[in-house]
């Protein structure tokens, strides 16, 4: 359970930084197959460098990623429903009524790591009542060298900020209002656990260290918020994590449709 000044941290600064959530053991085997899994689907098309005119990169970098990170192998499904996790989410929430919206991995290269421009989460998938957080799991120590979170605290309270993407499916905010530069790195060690709202101005610094950084970011949302907007769908959206869905819908004419 959080207590009351964790709260009001994340209240007034739209994150909180989590010691204890997973034990070494687990964080351990989620690291060991995490790294089979990418080794595995090497040859995939995995490349996901933020596109868009945000940053004239000097010389091309790298970022490889993979989704829905529980239909690859057990352990990850079993950090999901983690009761310290699930009982964290649900203090920030006020409910203990959690639903999955989606997992996935980043991996940003030694030296060649891609940045991330600063932007909201809440333009890939709003949601009505804004619930939706981001549950980032380090599982090397981070820094402003390898590529670690950046976010500007309080951010959140500015609600949702124009989109200055100019691709589709491609979002940031703008730039020179919220430089990297200005903003506060989260430096964090293995195993913490990042939880921010997605409504929080966030992004990430370059790779430029000889280590590789490793990241899990799930997300999820109320049972009791709504989607704006049909997008980003992913497997096993809509999943209980936590408590129940009374919107979960029990027509039998459509046991076949997606959730």
């Amino acid at each position: 359970m959080l207590s009351q000044t964790q709260l009001q941290f994340y209240k007034d600064n739209g994150y909180l930084l989590l010691d204890e959530v997973y034990t070494t053991a687990e964080i351990d085997e989620c690291s060991l197959e995490y790294d089979e899994i990418f080794t595995l689907k090497k040859n995939s098309e995995l490349e996901a460098t933020w596109k868009g005119d945000w940053k004239d990169e000097a010389s091309p970098t790298q970022l490889f990623s993979i989704h829905s990170l529980q239909n690859h192998a057990a352990i990850f499904t079993r950090m999901l429903l983690k009761d310290t996790l699930l009982q964290a989410i649900a203090d920030i929430l006020g409910t203990k009524d959690i639903l999955l919206h989606h997992t996935k991995a980043h991996v940003k290269p030694s030296g060649t790591g891609s940045a991330f421009p600063m932007h909201q989460d809440y333009q890939y998938f709003p949601c009505k009542k804004d619930t939706l957080v981001a549950v980032f799991i380090h599982l090397d120590d981070t820094s402003m060298e390898n590529g670690g979170l950046a976010v500007y605290p309080g951010s959140h309270h500015l609600g949702p900020l124009e989109d200055r993407g100019n691709i589709p499916g491609w979002h940031y905010v703008d730039q020179d209002k919220f430089p990297i530069e200005k903003a506060t790195p989260v430096n964090a060690k293995r195993g913490q656990v990042v939880i921010f709202s997605y409504l929080l101005v966030h992004g990430s610094y370059p790779n430029t260290s000889d280590s590789v950084r490793r990241m899990l970011l799930f997300q999820m949302m109320s049972a009791h918020d709504e989607k704006l907007r049909e997008t980003h769908r992913s497997p096993c959206q809509g999943m209980v994590l936590s408590g129940r869905n009374p919107h979960a819908e029990a027509n039998i004419k459509k046991r076949h449709e997606e959730c």
